[in-house]
């Protein structure tokens, strides 16, 4: 977390793992407070972009995944972290499959991560179920 502040207090910007910048303003700034919440956008914004990032490419592989396996399973809701499938049950284990892999798979090679992506799936007849 220091990193970053530093570095952002030297750039001006602070970077996600997809490699987009985001400028944060008042990181220099001479008010402790408005310094303090530049701060901790600085430490939030690569974490929570990151992961918005990985999940949008999830999203995008995810369709052409399921068609390549021949499965019916359709994306219907993703919640932060999380996705909601459609799927025949004779389908559910096979798309728990697929899904499970390609979301794993997300980063490589375009970013590097210093700890394994690890998915876990649930299935019900409900969002509720499923958990």
């Amino acid at each position: 977390m220091e990193r970053i502040k530093t570095d952002c207090r030297r750039t001006g910007n602070v970077e996600a793992s997809f490699g987009w910048k985001c400028i944060i303003a008042g990181n220099c700034s001479p008010n402790p407070t408005h310094r303090a919440r530049a701060e901790g956008r600085a430490i939030d914004a690569p974490l929570q972009g990151s992961a918005a990032d990985i999940i949008k490419r999830v999203m995008a592989l995810i369709p052409v995944a399921l068609a390549r396996e021949g499965l019916k399973a359709r994306m219907l809701l993703q919640v932060h972290d999380e996705l909601l499938f459609e799927a025949p049950e004779a389908e559910v284990d096979d798309t728990a499959r697929v899904v499970k892999a390609v979301m794993e798979a997300a980063c490589a090679p375009r970013c590097e991560l210093s700890v394994p992506l690890v998915v876990e799936t649930g299935h019900g007849r409900n969002w509720d179920e499923a958990h």
